[in-house]
């Protein structure tokens, strides 16, 4: 198949890092003073990055290309030292790719001796990104401006300020109006779309979790007081989304290491919108910790027209 893939000419790369913010699909770092692509498989080709770059130094190249193949990418990823390949491994659990992973674990393996590094170091440092310190790191990159990923995916916890103002009388050309108060935003994290979230972030913690349909919002006028307040928030599609597995593992990860409390469904009217409450059934089916499941369906004209807890 034809592909099209960064590539970054590091005779011309500075380091600079402009390129990076401008990658939505994480696949930008800077390392070892060279912005280096480390995942060809998150690199969707568009080129958002080429315009960040004062150097002239990425461009897109087309090229014939099989489907993802780990072993390949590793083959190039070892060359480029021991925090390349650090980073492209972190960048696939970021992504739950898992069968990934175990392919580049297995080549470096195999190719131990050729190595210019320690790969128990790499093995050791990746695992302990996994179980502890993934949300550590995704602030701590933050803080010191090399986030590797977009920026619209930055784990960030919102604490919303009292906007609200009385209703006032007001009066133009004579006629007397009245001003609406401002409604109060009640989302406390970001970010919210289910494939972004980090499911150990500390909102999560103790916490009733919302699954809403993308749609939901925009059919409920009242959806921050009447479904959002005082909950933490993920948004899914199951029609229209890709590679949704994801999503059940992360709501089980929410379960059994983020300690949710209950999860709360709402969908709309329409059959397809009954997949996401299955994706959240066969999370809680798969989870060590039981938690109670309520579902909400929502007609489009914003009407509540259920609302029962799940036998799960």
């Amino acid at each position: 198949m034809i592909r099209d893939v960064v590539k970054i000419d590091e005779a011309l790369c500075n380091g600079c890092g402009l390129c990076v913010p401008g990658c939505h699909e994480g696949a930008l770092q800077v390392i070892d003073g060279k912005a280096r692509l480390i995942s060809d498989l998150m690199c969707d080709g568009l080129g958002a990055c080429i315009g960040q770059c004062p150097q002239n130094a990425i461009t897109i190249e087309k090229r014939e290309a099989e489907a993802y193949n780990e072993t390949s990418v590793m083959e190039i990823m070892a060359g480029k030292g021991k925090n390349t390949v650090i980073a492209h491994l972190k960048h696939l659990k970021d992504h739950n790719e898992t069968e990934f992973l175990r392919e580049g674990v297995k080549y470096l393996r195999a190719h131990e001796t050729e190595l210019q590094f320690d790969l128990q170091e790499v093995i050791n440092a990746v695992h302990q990104y996994h179980v502890s310190a993934n949300e550590q790191t995704y602030h701590e990159n933050e803080e010191a401006g090399c986030n590797g990923g977009c920026p619209g995916s930055r784990s960030k916890v919102i604490n919303q300020k009292a906007t609200l103002q009385p209703p006032a009388s007001n009066s133009f050309n004579g006629a007397l109006t009245l001003e609406m108060p401002l409604v109060q935003s009640e989302l406390r994290q970001w970010p919210v779309q289910l494939h972004l979230v980090n499911p150990q972030a500390s909102w999560f913690r103790g916490a009733d979790l919302l699954v809403a349909a993308d749609c939901s919002a925009y059919a409920a006028g009242n959806f921050h007081q009447n479904y959002l307040k005082g909950k933490s928030l993920v948004i899914a599609c199951p029609k229209l989304d890709s590679n949704t597995e994801v999503y059940i593992n992360k709501i089980t990860g929410m379960i059994d290491h983020g300690g949710i409390n209950t999860i709360t469904v709402l969908i709309m009217e329409v059959p397809c919108c009954g997949g996401l409450l299955q994706m959240v059934k066969m999370a809680v089916s798969a989870a060590r910790r039981k938690v109670p499941v309520k579902l909400m369906v929502m007609s489009v004209e914003g009407e509540m027209l259920k609302e029962e807890w799940q036998a799960t």
